[in-house]
């Protein structure tokens, strides 16, 4: 079932991040006492007492920078970056976004500076999202802060929860609220375990809409609407040469104002939840403008998620003669770009014209079949055995690591359990080696492969003393 998403919101430079941190139990977010540090939105899992949410954290919501800070106190006004003036709008954007998508948002407040102008901003701003919000005061250090915060209770938006993000301080008790707030638990229908899904993902007017229409009309296809499990879906089934499958739509994803480096320009919130349910990601990559920073880091949104995926480069009708003489050239340079991702197949397409589309679902196919792939016990320890006599592991304080044996544990994507005498000798580039030599004798083509390690009890605990 997809799990709720929460989202901290607030002006720059109250504790966004450092609250995030705090949150998740480790250093993820960058944490500065200069406004506009952050401008993407941040977004990773989080549980407390056995309840799952997916966790948000944004850019700081603010007024103009030469507007009256308002308040009581409002206190010293921190300089923005040097170039953060020009981002605004646009972090304001991802925010906004952040709070549509929200199940619940934390507004949090910076109790040093006391209440601002650009506090009452944001409050009015949640007043119109009409989400549940929890108003969270913070940088309560002291006696004389906490006396203070009950200012915000002028913001109108209800109780007010003092912590001190940065101490720990009150953080305990605002996730067994955060979790007793959260919308219960929807079972989604059961899923068609027979049908394929396939997510169609991509930047602004590289061809989904096309891609889908020239799909669905392929021969073979048998078309019916149904609804979609997730809120903002309408899928497709279709049944293509005896399979079905069902078509992800992710018209969501959209531009989010001009294109300006270094700041998120589209929905990754949807781009999460349009994979959530997906076996396999076709992302178009336009040919006319080439492969982008956003085209890869959509592509990396897609390996975290575990999906298989194709790489379509639409539009290929459109580019010159010359270019296209020269395929081999251009798919070098979208592997080049994606080389974090060697495995995935490159597909050359024209949705406007049809041209080269009949592979498209094959190629899908192909993929979904390696995600389900399994390697037996033994042949799977040869390989790996065979990897650690052609290229040592390297040692570790006179150290090497011994491998006794590895198992496949699991498919879809699939995983791989090394048996070791100890973890702590692996380094992530011998990781990636072994993963190169699995592939080398079982592709899995698309899809990604995980290899986690097992120590050795006996091994472990004599190390240990």
């Amino acid at each position: 079932m997809p799990k709720p998403y929460v989202a901290i919101v607030g002006r720059p430079n109250v504790g966004k991040s450092t609250l995030f941190n705090r949150l998740i139990g480790e250093r993820r977010a960058v944490v500065s006492e200069i406004p506009g540090t952050t401008r993407d939105r941040i977004i990773t899992e989080a549980e407390w007492n056995g309840r799952a949410f997916v966790l948000v954290d944004t850019g700081g919501i603010e007024i103009l920078p030469d507007a009256v800070t308002q308040g009581r106190r409002p206190g010293p006004v921190a300089p923005l970056l040097e170039d953060s003036a020009q981002f605004i709008p646009l972090i304001r954007a991802q925010a906004e976004q952040a709070i549509e998508e929200a199940d619940l948002i934390l507004f949090l407040t910076d109790a040093a500076t006391g209440l601002t102008g650009a506090d009452r901003e944001v409050a009015d701003l949640l007043r119109r999202s009409d989400k549940p919000v929890l108003l969270v005061v913070n940088k309560v250090d002291n006696e004389r802060r906490a006396q203070e915060a009950v200012e915000f209770y002028e913001l109108g938006l209800g109780e007010i929860y003092p912590i001190s993000a940065i101490h720990g301080t009150g953080v305990g008790d605002l996730l067994d609220l955060v979790v007793s707030r959260l919308p219960a638990p929807v079972e989604e229908p059961e899923a068609d375990d027979d049908a394929v899904h396939i997510a169609i993902l991509g930047r602004p007017n590289v061809g989904k809409s096309s891609l889908l229409n020239r799909l669905l009309g392929a021969e073979r296809a048998i078309v019916s609407p149904v609804a979609g499990t997730t809120r903002d879906a309408l899928d497709t089934e279709m049944v293509w040469d005896g399979q079905k499958i069902i078509l992800i739509d992710t018209a969501g994803i959209r531009r989010r104002g001009k294109i300006v480096p270094g700041v998120e320009k589209y929905s990754v919130l949807r781009t999460i939840k349009a994979t959530e349910r997906a076996d396999v990601a076709l992302l178009l990559i336009d040919a006319t403008e080439g492969i982008t920073a956003q085209d890869t880091h959509i592509a990396g949104i897609i390996a975290e998620q575990g999906v298989s995926i194709v790489i379509v480069v639409n539009k290929w009708d459109a580019v010159p003669p010359e270019v296209r003489s020269e395929r081999a050239d251009v798919e070098t340079e979208v592997r080049e770009a994606l080389k974090f991702m060697a495995y995935i197949p490159v597909l050359f397409i024209s949705a406007l014209t049809g041209q080269r589309v009949k592979h498209v679902l094959p190629t899908a196919l192909e993929v979904v079949e390696a995600r389900y792939q399994r390697i037996s016990t033994g042949a799977l320890n040869d390989v790996l055995r065979q990897a650690l006599d052609h290229h040592s592991p390297p040692s570790k304080k006179g150290r090497k690591m011994k491998l006794y044996y590895a198992t496949q544990a699991a498919v879809a994507p699939p995983l791989f359990v090394l048996f070791i005498n100890d973890p702590r000798l692996v380094h992530f580039s011998y990781t990636r080696y072994l993963e190169n030599c699995i592939r080398d004798v079982y592709p899995f083509p698309g899809t990604p492969i995980r290899l986690i390690y097992r120590g050795h009890d006996k091994e472990m605990r004599g190390r240990q003393r």
